[in-house]
């Protein structure tokens, strides 16, 4: 969990370095609003990995799916979100990750809701 979670930091730094001094220029008002919502949800999951690499689980099962489920909804939302920001500079038809987007928050409400509930058992 350490690992990913201070990759995605990593990786949000350098995206919103981009953002600010250079996406700006070639990305659409609304195209960098949706980018910096993918950014967001990135530093965020980021954070939560951090934060919950730090905490004891259930058992090692639990905490691997949770930490497969952030993962991978994160990769999937914000990775859709950054790719479909830059859909007019592509060359080719990103329609089809439209969909996919819901796909990564509902993997992420999963995976933040397993851990509520795991908190909530244990107090």
């Amino acid at each position: 969990m350490r690992f990913f979670g201070s990759l995605f930091m990593t990786l949000a730094i350098l995206l919103g370095a981009l953002s600010s001094h250079y996406f700006k220029r070639i990305l659409s008002p609304v195209s960098l609003s949706s980018f910096e919502v993918g950014l967001r949800y990135l530093i965020y999951q980021g954070l939560g990995m951090l934060f919950l690499s730090g905490f004891e689980f259930p058992n090692s099962k639990t905490k691997k799916i949770v930490f497969r489920l952030i993962l991978c909804g994160t990769v999937i939302f914000s990775g859709s979100i950054f790719i479909l920001s830059f859909k007019n500079q592509i060359p080719f038809s990103t329609s089809w990750l439209g969909p996919i987007t819901p796909i990564g928050g509902l993997t992420l409400f999963v995976a933040w809701t397993l851990t509520t509930l795991m908190f909530m058992n244990r107090e």
